[in-house]
């Protein structure tokens, strides 16, 4: 199970992996309701390095990015669910609205956002890939989203009370 790290915590496993000799993948996202797309995305990252950390918005961050009715679970929640998952090694949160600083703290060796960003759009690509590293934009997952989701359930009949 990975674990939920604090910047300084995340800084010093990043020192721990590059003496030796093992790479940093960081992706980042809101994470707000987990679905197999998530699960799919995080897998196929984890496998561009030997260790995954995912950078996870605060709850003010989503709700400056996402609007007021977002996030749908808080953000201790969601840290603990990402890093149960078996392709996450550690979680650490960021309350600015792009991760920027925290992957100028981190300098991963890859950097990985979902196929709705192109590459040269990822924030902070220009600092991974000016230092040699690889930043990669993987596909979604047909069919899954969080928006979907919440479609999905706002759509669901209301229940009737016991009778």
């Amino acid at each position: 199970m990975g674990e939920v790290l604090s910047w300084g915590q995340a800084a010093d496993r990043r020192r721990g992996l590059a003496e030796a000799g093992r790479s940093l993948v960081f992706t980042n996202g809101c994470f707000d309701l987990l679905h197999p797309g998530h699960l799919r995305y995080l897998a196929e990252a984890r496998g561009l390095g030997d260790f995954l950390l995912v950078g996870l918005n605060s709850d003010r961050s989503v709700r400056a990015i996402k609007g007021p009715a977002r996030p749908i679970l808080g953000e201790a929640v969601r840290a603990e669910m990402l890093a149960g998952l078996a392709a996450v090694d550690a979680v650490t949160l960021f309350d600015q609205e792009t991760p920027l600083e925290l992957i100028t703290v981190l300098k991963p060796d890859v950097l990985v956002k979902g196929g709705d960003w192109p590459p040269e759009k990822i924030v902070g690509a220009d600092l991974v890939s000016g230092r040699g590293g690889l930043v990669k934009s993987l596909p979604l997952a047909e069919g899954f989203s969080t928006t979907g989701l919440l479609e999905l359930i706002r759509r669901l009949p209301a229940p009737t009370p016991a009778e």
